[in-house]
């Protein structure tokens, strides 16, 4: 997928480019909260990453009460601070879960995925909850840059895993 800054008369959902790429453009209504949109839309994917961890570790044991405590009230929290975000940019919630095309859903519908669980409809997040937990190395290269010019060349290697002492 590649992600292009969109110009007024580009604005509109996913739709392919020219070179049969995908590309994400702004709503029309509120094209000022594109780039906040993707933002919220991020962390809220992180939100969710987090959550299915620290229900893995409360059922397996490895929390205190204090702890899930703690996560709960800060995972809420969190919640609560996108929710407002998106209010204030006119950003419908529901819109922060894109529609990858075969790849699925970003995040899975209200209370259709739980860590461990089969679920009906795959999404990334489920995808991303699994490989963090089995771990899995990614080893790449991302070139980073705007007007169709290359301006960051990165070579990456990226280690995931849910447990820091697995590394």
């Amino acid at each position: 997928m590649q992600i292009t800054a969109a110009q007024p008369q580009d604005w509109g959902q996913i739709e392919g480019s020219s070179t049969g790429i995908p590309v994400l453009r702004p709503k029309a209504q509120n094209a000022q909260a594109g780039l906040g949109s993707l933002v919220l839309t991020v962390v809220e994917l992180v939100r969710q990453l987090m959550e299915a961890q620290v229900v893995r570790r409360m059922e397996a044991g490895r929390l205190t009460e204090a702890e899930i405590e703690r996560a709960g009230q800060s995972l809420q929290t969190m919640r609560d601070q996108i929710l407002t975000i998106c209010d204030l940019l006119e950003i419908d919630p529901n819109d922060l879960n894109l529609d990858l095309g075969e790849l699925g859903r970003l995040l899975p519908k209200e209370g259709a995925y739980y860590p461990d669980q089969p679920s009906q409809d795959g999404s990334l997040l489920e995808l991303l909850d699994r490989l963090i937990t089995t771990g899995i190395v990614v080893d790449g290269e991302i070139d980073i840059g705007l007007a169709q010019l290359d301006l960051i060349h990165a070579r990456l290697k990226l280690v995931l895993v849910s447990d820091a002492k697995l590394i």
